[in-house]
Formats: C-alpha cells, structure tokens, sequence
C-alpha cells in the first residue's frame, strides 16, 4: 500500500466527470423476469478493502462500479456499468449512432431506455461493432428497430463465428473461470473483472453487418436504411 499512490483520487474525479444519472435501481431482468444484471450487487465496494482482496482490483472494482449515463463531450454519451463493456451514443442529425451495443440484449435496450430518459427519444440511425468480441455486438437487438445500416471492421464474421461458435464451449468455459461469474459477490468472493464488473446472462443477438470498414479514415453518410442486399439478420442465440 505504501508503495502505489492510493491516496491519489484523480482517477475517480474523471470516473465521475459528465455524470447525468445512474439506472436505479441499477438491475435488468429478461422477459420472464429473471435477473440478468444486477450492478447493485457491488454496494459492498463502498467499504474499505478488506485483507481477502488484492487493493489494486478493490480500487479499479470501485472505479467499475460507477453506472448510468455520461457525458463524454456534448453530442457524445456513454452508459456505463450496465455490462462487462460500455455503450457509447453520438447524436447526429437525425438520430443517434450506438456502437458496441455490449452483451445482451436486456442490458442493452436498458442502457438505451436510460440514454432516452434524459436525451429524448432520438431513433438509433446506425450501429457501430468496433471489433468481434461479443461485448461489443451481442445486445444489437436491444437498440435496433427495423433496418439500419450496421458498420464493422471487414472481416467481422469470420472472426465472430470463429470465436463464438468454432470456439464457443472453451470460450465459455474460460470465461466462467476468468471472471469468476459463478462466485458470490462479495469481499470473499468475485468483486470485479477489472476490465468490468461481470458479464452479463441475457440474450445474445446478432445482426450481420451492411458496411464493411476497409481502410483508416473511411466515411459514409447514412441514409437512414440497411441495403436490401445486405440486411439479413443472424439466428437469435441464448447464452447457456
């Protein structure tokens, strides 16, 4: 502890910058009520680091554990600690631009609820996947409504079938190991993956991609409609 600046609380003023406010109470539940998220769980970070956790993980569960809805700049929002990655949303015009719509699709649609509580009920004109991790393209279905043009890396799929699919049981499998999802949460237990919470047990989507991202410095201007070529949608997957 004497060694690493713990005293040093900047990087919790810049966790809280933007704050508009927090999904309360900061849980999602699925269709048959079940829970599928529950953020609330981590209150327990609140305390001081006891002797069974490492610091370092308490402090970056503690920053982790902030959720709701931020203001990154004007026109550029994130919600964050509704699922192991963030959203982020970029009004245009028009509408609003999601990318990487996390997890599941529980998590998802409420992150976007909570984005319209306090921004309006902008339409969603295009999604963004960043790269083929499921949390970043897994809640699609949750913020999209009809056809929108949906923008990924070239290449997208074959990485996402590869990953989820080719090597979905080790995936899972070391997942559960790697974040600890099946400890209770708690001072003795799982308080943190340090890159998120946890992740969430909600629905799995996935919509193919309309626009393939080749090169650095690429633009589009959306016209609001995926291609009739190229808006085929994926099977709807549960997690297991």
């Amino acid at each position: 502890m004497s060694e690493l600046p713990f005293s040093d609380r900047a990087d919790f003023d810049d966790a809280d910058r933007g704050f508009i406010a927090a999904l309360k109470p900061g849980a999602v539940q699925d269709d048959r009520g079940r829970g599928v998220w529950n953020n609330d769980a981590y209150d327990f970070l609140a305390d001081d680091c006891p002797a069974t956790v490492d610091p370092s993980l308490w402090r970056q569960s503690q920053l982790c554990a902030k959720q709701g809805l931020y203001e990154v700049v004007p026109g550029i929002y994130q919600v964050r600690g509704l699922d192991l990655s963030n959203m982020t949303l970029v009004e245009g015009e028009r509408g609003v631009i999601v990318i990487d719509p996390l997890v599941s699709v529980e998590t998802a649609a409420a992150a976007l609820a909570l984005y319209r509580q306090h921004r309006g009920e902008r339409p969603v004109t295009a999604v963004i996947y960043t790269h083929s991790h499921v949390d970043h393209f897994g809640g699609v279905e949750g913020v999209v409504s009809g056809e929108v043009p949906v923008l990924a890396p070239a290449g997208f799929m074959a990485h996402a079938v590869s990953e989820n699919v080719y090597a979905g049981i080790a995936m899972a499998r070391r997942g559960t190991y790697q974040y600890g999802m099946l400890l209770p949460k708690g001072p003795d237990g799982q308080v943190g993956t340090g890159l998120g919470q946890n992740v969430s047990t909600g629905r799995v989507s996935l919509i193919p991609p309309t626009v393939d991202i080749t090169r650095t410095g690429q633009g589009r201007r959306s016209t609001g409609c995926a291609s009739s070529s190229s808006s085929r949608r994926a099977p709807r997957h549960r997690r297991r």
